[in-house]
């Protein structure tokens, strides 16, 4: 089967055809899939798409037309395609719902204790012959109180490695996880998390209710100085409370992984340019702010584990056959 891979990176080069072992013919275009882009699918029967490429009704008609029958995900977020018009369309839609959920809970734990610990202004300091500790003075995570917000597999894994450090867990989330009551979580109302956490991890989905899920209204229930990490996904977060609550000093520190409008500025390299976004760059100005570009998942298992179910996924689509790991709807 003709796949067109859309927002190819190097590594999807790499792991993409290892994985498919010539079974699909693969086509790889750094482009974005969007209104303008659609045209590269042409002779193809299914595209690869990201977390970026948009597929909305107008988009996706405009592949149907092309022949394309299927989109296969390689990410497990699908808020950028319209399920609804793919199912009009009778375009089947794969994603890939879990992959490397450590990769993510260790990237998270890595955030907090560079923060904590000051790692990364040491690091710099070292460098420059600068051998004090001002300036660098942490905290003990052991008997400090983490608040976790959606444990499902990256949030269980987070928990577990937080209870490793002997911290007390909070915990929210629709559906209780047993595994992590058995490590000692309580699971609250998120207002008393909120509340009641000196860290606070999100863990979360986005969807309707959970979007700006941190607003100025959670921001002011909770605990001065309170460290907040976000490697779940950029609209959980309402980026301009959160500067206005490290402005304050509400929040002692924030840790982010993903951005509300990183589509365009993440993964791509602008050192010869500028940050286009004015809230960005105002983040990146806090000394007590740490970020990195939508990379918690990066590693070599994760991608490995995302390439073998993004092939499962056309193999099913190219028999035939149901597919697990389909989105409808």
């Amino acid at each position: 089967m003709r796949v067109v891979v859309f927002s190819a990176k190097p590594h999807d080069r790499d792991f993409l055809p290892v994985a498919c072992a010539d079974r699909h013919e693969l086509v790889f275009h750094e482009s974005r899939l969007s209104a303008a882009t659609v045209p590269l699918a042409a002779g193809a029967e299914a595209v690869c798409l990201f977390v970026h490429d948009h597929a909305d009704a107008t988009i996706l008609a405009g592949l149907a037309k092309l022949g394309v029958k299927h989109l296969a995900l390689r990410c497990a977020g699908f808020n950028n395609v319209d399920l609804a018009a793919a199912a009009q369309l009778g375009l089947g839609v794969a994603r890939v719902p879990a992959y490397s959920p450590h990769g993510v809970a260790e990237h998270a734990v890595a955030l907090l204790m560079t923060l904590n610990r000051r790692v990364h202004r040491a690091y710099n300091r070292v460098r420059d012959g600068n051998f004090a500790l001002e300036g660098l003075l942490g905290f003990n995570v052991h008997g400090k109180t983490v608040g976790i917000v959606g444990t499902g597999k990256i949030g269980l894994c987070f928990a577990r490695i937080m209870h490793g450090f002997g911290a007390r867990l909070l915990a929210h989330d629709p559906v209780p996880n047993p595994e992590a009551v058995q490590l000692g979580a309580e699971y609250v109302a998120l207002d008393r998390l909120l509340a009641g956490s000196d860290i606070i991890s999100l863990h979360c989905p986005l969807t309707p209710a959970t979007h700006h899920l941190i607003d100025a209204t959670a921001l002011a229930r909770m605990r001065d100085g309170v460290f907040l990490v976000n490697t779940s996904r950029g609209p959980l977060v309402d980026t301009a409370a959160v500067i206005e609550a490290l402005k304050s000093g509400k929040l002692g520190a924030l840790a982010l992984d993903v951005y509300e409008e990183e589509e365009g500025i993440f993964y791509e390299d602008l050192s010869a340019a500028f940050v286009p976004d004015d809230l960005l760059a105002r983040l990146l100005t806090f000394p007590n702010v740490l970020m990195t570009s939508h990379q918690a998942f990066f590693t070599r298992e994760a991608l490995t584990s995302i390439a073998a179910t993004t092939a499962g996924n056309l193999d099913d689509f190219a028999a035939g056959r149901p597919c697990a790991n389909a989105v409808k709807a």
